[in-house]
């Protein structure tokens, strides 16, 4: 059993699914074939002549793509033998490593997101693997794979409430059921979804769930605790809404409801409107043409690569966007998509650092946006964004819902109109601050689009008019900020405003305002972060909820308000009538 604080050694170590060395060695023989036939088409004009020279030596060819195979999955068996991982209490540990021993761990107090990952080959034997996204910069990630799916999506639930605050019960004399190729007994389970809906009240769940959550969790700490039942004195516990002791039950997943959701369809019809596309398409054109001019096929063969990165990048985010999810539940937002490999990602509340609301040129017929989030911990050393992506493409109903699930109070009393003027306004009155007449002298095309506002949860910027850009970031998620300026904007007086966020797709900024603006602005948002991060409390949230003098009455008015703001998750402008009538 492991406790707070409890060395490694002390840990219940597990290891992975034995099916994982046949899932990791396709992988390598898989690049390593994609790799060959990429080094094969780029000299194809020597296909002839090397045809000739191995015509009879095919034999040797297959003979060598099978030793690559032995020694791929021979080296991924002994990696997985050599492979474990243990859950603590406040961490979670990851040993491997055949040549050079590694141990990582992860804190739950720093993690920013989990997900579950299935590649095709994983999703045939019913495998899953567990990411835990933590903040720490780039390599800070700790993948846990493969597991088999119910058993990551239970681990997943651990994790996720043990970070929120609610540690799971382990019972003296009762074993769990470890996964396959376990290395011993479990580490432990998390909360149940029952659990979890005593804090659908400041997460997103009903007030049924809550109750409902509430009254399971209840019904379970009776029978555990019955005379002769394995429950001690040493077992922790959860404290309920009523006041008493609760001891969180078996790990199941939380409740989830369905915010939006992407057709196919609608998916397809973007990218039919996306550059990406166009430029392929020109590119292909070019390329015939100039095959016919010439007429050689070496230049079919010569751009056959840039041709195919195009179709790829098109097909990557076919790919990776289809079947797009947003669910709410009282662990965070969940979102699932994904064609070949699906993905499923939890964000807990709070996590994200700054949001991007963009609209490209030919998604203005439909209103289409898209919206990217800054996530600690999540960034893609490939430049790939797709995990940062919170709706891919959407109305602009749908994007003020995504921006509501990360701050559902924007601290405004008409926070629509607000979200309007940003999103497409240009004019110099209403709630934003913009540029001057003089920055037309630097930036004639989207001058009057250039800038901020402020309320009194969040400060919002908007610049470009070809691509127009929303972004949101929270008071509290402010890193740091600068201003910047350059020899023509000193000669004209004007400066670039930037708040510094987390690694990610979202670079929060505004060009050529006024520069008194923009050292007001400066001194005036420090002072703001300093006050949300002062009365900002800890990201423990279902801990939180149950901590007080009197619980019941601190949860009570919450839940009732989740309950009508679940009514109007697909509607914001519902919301905005709602905060309006409050007083």
């Amino acid at each position: 059993m492991s406790v707070p604080g409890a060395a490694p050694e002390e840990l219940e170590w597990r290891r992975l699914h034995p099916v994982t060395p046949l899932v990791r060695g396709w992988t390598v023989v898989a690049v390593a074939l994609a790799f060959i036939g990429q080094q094969s088409l780029e000299q194809a004009g020597e296909a002839a002549e090397v045809a000739g020279r191995v015509a009879g030596l095919w034999w040797m060819l297959l003979l060598g793509v099978a030793g690559l195979a032995l020694v791929a999955f021979g080296y991924a068996a002994l990696a997985w033998r050599m492979t474990a991982y243990a859950v603590g209490d406040d961490d979670v540990h990851l040993r491997k490593g055949v040549l050079f021993r590694q141990q990582r761990h992860a804190r739950l107090d720093r993690l920013q997101a989990v997900d579950i990952r299935q590649p095709l080959l994983a999703r045939l034997f019913g495998l899953a693997e567990l990411t835990l996204e933590v903040a720490g910069g780039s390599g800070s990630a700790v993948a846990i794979g493969f597991l088999r799916e119910p058993d990551a999506r239970r681990l997943r639930a651990e994790l996720l409430a043990r970070a929120a605050g609610v540690r799971a019960r382990r019972e003296p004399g009762r074993a769990e059921a470890p996964g396959p190729g376990s290395a011993g007994p479990g580490a432990g389970t998390a909360p149940s979804a029952a659990a979890a809906g005593t804090a659908a009240g400041t997460a997103a769940g009903t007030a049924d769930g809550a109750a409902a959550g509430t009254a399971a969790g209840t019904a379970d700490a009776v029978v555990d605790a019955a005379p002769g039942g394995p429950a001690d004195a040493g077992t922790p516990t959860v404290p309920s809404l009523s006041g008493a002791p609760q001891v969180a039950p078996e790990a199941e997943e939380a409740p989830e409801e369905e915010v939006y959701a992407v057709p196919p369809g609608r998916l397809l019809h973007s990218l039919a409107r996306s550059p990406g596309l166009w430029i392929t398409a020109l590119m292909i054109l070019g390329v015939v043409v100039a095959a016919l001019v010439t007429r050689s096929v070496g230049v079919l063969v010569s751009a056959a690569p840039a041709v195919l990165g195009g179709g790829g990048y098109l097909f990557q985010r076919f790919a990776g966007e289809f079947g797009f999810r947003a669910a709410l539940s009282p662990d965070g937002i969940r979102l699932r998509h994904g064609l070949l490999e699906t993905r499923a990602q939890t964000i807990p509340p709070g996590r994200v650092q700054a949001v991007s609301l963009t609209q490209g040129p030919f998604w203005r017929g439909p209103d289409w946006w898209r919206v990217k989030v800054n996530v600690a911990g999540y960034q893609s050393d490939d430049g790939n964004d797709s995990q940062n992506v919170l709706l891919p493409v959407g109305t602009r109903q749908e994007a003020l819902t995504a921006l509501w699930l990360v701050l559902p109070d924007l601290g405004t009393e008409d926070p629509v109109r607000l979200l309007d003027e940003g999103l497409t306004g240009s004019a110099p009155d209403g709630a934003f601050t913009t540029a001057p007449r003089r920055a037309r002298l630097l930036d004639p095309v989207a001058w009057r689009r250039h800038g901020y506002a402020v309320t009194d949860r969040a400060l919002l910027l908007r610049h470009g008019r070809v691509v127009r850009r929303l972004e949101v970031v929270p008071h509290e998620r402010t890193q740091s900020l600068a201003v910047q300026q350059g020899p023509w904007q000193r000669r004209l007086g004007l400066a670039t405003f930037t708040v510094h966020s987390t690694p990610g797709p979202v670079s929060p900024g505004v060009p050529h305002i006024d520069a008194a603006d923009a050292g007001r602005l400066l001194e005036e948002q420090a002072a703001r972060a300093r006050a949300a991060r002062a009365l900002a409390g800890p990201e423990r949230w279902m801990l939180r909820v149950s901590q007080g003098a009197s619980a019941a009455d601190a949860v009570a008015p919450e839940t009732a308000e989740a309950a009508e703001t679940a009514e109007t998750a697909e509607h914001p402008a519902g919301a905005a009538r709602a905060a309006e009538e409050q007083p």
